[in-house]
């Protein structure tokens, strides 16, 4: 009974705060990568895209980004409770690792305010949450397709490059990329490197070409993020693998989809990071301004493959900023 009693508290107070919202507009915080990281600089453009719907109904988006990735969920957080600080009406955030920010997410909905989670954490985590929406990918169903598909096209033994290892993110699709493979009697091992080794593709490529050299029967090479690819096809080209080894990547930029139409990479799953931060904006501003809610709490945005079938028509979505 007093369980129940607090959930109706919490929503009552939820509620006011909505009602305080409509008054003044939506004060959106949403918690990101950093501004320099290519992946999330298209999620900033979905978000940017939306706030102008939050501007046109009196409010405000606030973007708190992290500064690196050496603590990732530490630094979140702290971001979470920076938010819960400047009494943001709405809080949208990744949930990268689950051990360090649930608390925090616990502390925003003890204080009133709602929370919603987009890009990582999952439909699961956000039920857990008391989530409005989960908007993204969900992971380890995405390493599964990348991982069949390794297998469809001859791979054998594949590596999953994690330049952030021990965000549950990215382990769920190392994880997925082997489940996949092995149903098809292959097998992937994940290649994890230190987090300073996130946008240094000259560590990144060194890595590759060391692994390649030392095991001549590795065929595939996966990475976590576009970057990440554009150094393996640094680190492939290295150790003279170019024809031998197939590669794909999760996410996705011109460089990757340049050579996936030159035939040089095989593939990229995509989730349709602009998508995810538009929706979690927009969909946040609506809940709280009018009580809007999706009938479907979770939102996927991927997985998709784009491969030599589907190249162009990405291409062009990619030059105008949405892909």
């Amino acid at each position: 009974m007093k369980h129940v009693v607090k959930l109706l508290l919490t929503a009552a107070v939820i509620a006011a705060t909505a009602t305080a919202a409509r008054a003044d507009g939506a004060k959106i915080a949403v918690i990101g990568g950093k501004a320099d990281d290519p992946f999330f600089a298209k999620i900033k453009k979905g978000i940017d895209d939306a706030a102008m719907v939050v501007k046109a109904h009196g409010g405000a988006v606030n973007y708190l980004q992290l500064q690196t990735y050496d603590n990732i969920g530490g630094d979140a957080a702290n971001l979470i409770r920076t938010a819960i600080a400047q009494h943001a009406s709405v809080i949208a955030a990744p949930d990268w690792v689950a051990d360090s920010e649930d608390e925090a997410y616990k502390a925003a909905t003890a204080a009133g305010i709602p929370v919603m989670l987009y890009n990582a954490g999952g439909g699961d985590k956000a039920k857990e949450l008391g989530a409005i929406n989960y908007i993204g990918n969900e992971e380890y169903p995405a390493g599964l397709a990348g991982g069949a598909y390794f297998a469809s096209h001859g791979s054998k033994n594949v590596i999953c490059v994690n330049t952030v290892p021990g965000a549950g993110n990215l382990e769920a699709r190392c994880k997925g990329i082997s489940d996949g493979i092995a149903k098809s009697g292959g097998k992937s091992t994940q290649l994890p490197l230190p987090a300073s080794s996130f946008g240094n593709p000259t560590a990144v490529a060194e890595a590759i070409k060391a692994t390649l050299l030392k095991d001549a029967s590795i065929d595939g090479v996966a990475t976590i993020s576009a970057g990440d690819a554009d150094s393996a096809a640094n680190g492939i080209q290295q150790a003279g693998r170019t024809s031998k080894v197939k590669l794909g990547t999760f996410d996705m930029n011109e460089t990757n989809l340049e050579r996936i139409k030159e035939g040089t990479q095989l593939f990229a799953i995509d989730q349709q990071p602009w998508l995810q931060g538009f929706l979690a904006v927009s969909l946040s501003d609506g809940f709280v301004n009018y009580g809007l809610k999706t009938a479907t709490p979770t939102i996927l945005t991927g997985p998709g493959i784009v491969d030599a079938s589907n190249i162009d028509a990405t291409i062009a979505g990619a030059k105008a900023g949405y892909r």
